[in-house]
């Protein structure tokens, strides 16, 4: 039975900037890196995809959040974006029936401009769960099709906050981290897909997820920084403080004994951070 083939992600710069408003058109190609990779545009989620450009399966894949990572040590890759993508399930493509493997897998790919990371979670803790690829090895190269919304606005207070999530608008979320010790940036950009409200006490929560979690607490070799990378969910509350619960291998306790280990989201990091939402139409 033939398995999902891997072949090349090559291409875009580190940063994926320039503007294609509203259009349905996707950003040019190319964005050179700039000073505003300090600051991230949002993305259309519910528009921007990634496709490959293998000739056997030009998949195209959901784009569900963004990471970018900022190291002014290393002026080579000063602003790194990676491109988490939606999951699926474990397939043989095109096969004239039995389109799922018998033992199957949640499989999952993040997309940077050198390499990224090909997640497949079983049922059990498996030994090829997180892989670094090189761009090489994955779809013969990819293709960037965002899109940004027609207007953004930035949400300034708990109530406009309210205000946009009554109102049905698309909202996305950014949370940037930072670690004084590596002099390491982060920037993470996800849609808001759940959206906590209470009115009364004028308060807010999000939570959304899977997102790509960068651990900033160690360097990475050069060009490797998809290293750092776990998958998560995030939630916040408030301005300046984010949570967020990482994917690891927890065990299962039975009668005070460890009967087996899975990958689940049960590491839990809370971080000073900076928060901004968005309203997007």
């Amino acid at each position: 039975m033939k398995r999902r083939r891997l072949v090349q992600a090559a291409g875009l710069g580190a940063t994926l900037l320039a503007a294609a408003r509203g259009s349905g058109q996707g950003l040019p190609a190319a964005a050179a890196s700039s000073s505003s990779s300090n600051s991230m545009e949002p993305l259309d989620y519910g528009r921007s995809f990634l496709q490959g450009k293998w000739a056997e399966n030009r998949v195209r894949f959901w784009i569900e959040s963004r990471t970018r990572i900022l190291d002014p040590v290393n002026p080579a890759a000063s602003a790194i974006d990676y491109c988490q993508c939606a999951s699926c399930k474990s397939e043989d493509t095109f096969a004239p029936k039995d389109l799922f493997l018998e033992e199957n897998y949640d499989f999952m790919p993040i997309f940077g401009p050198e390499d990224g990371v090909i997640f497949r979670r079983k049922a059990f803790l498996n030994s090829n769960y997180r892989q670094i690829r090189k761009a090489a090895e994955m779809w013969e190269g990819q293709v960037y099709k965002l899109v940004r919304p027609r207007k953004t606005r930035l949400l300034r207070t708990n109530r406009e906050i309210r205000e946009a999530t009554h109102s049905g608008v698309p909202i996305v979320a950014q949370t940037e981290i930072s670690d004084p010790r590596t002099r390491l940036r982060a920037i993470i950009e996800f849609p808001v897909k759940t959206m906590n409200i209470h009115d009364t006490r004028d308060l807010y929560q999000v939570d959304s997820g899977p997102i790509a979690f960068p651990d900033l607490s160690r360097r990475y070799p050069q060009r490797s920084a998809a290293e750092l990378l776990s998958l998560a969910f995030v939630a916040f509350n408030a301005p300046g403080s984010v949570d967020f619960i990482l994917e690891a291998p927890t065990p299962i306790i039975e009668g005070g004994l460890e009967v087996t280990r899975v990958l689940h989201y049960s590491r839990r990091e809370s971080l000073p951070a900076t928060n901004r939402i968005f309203a997007c139409e």
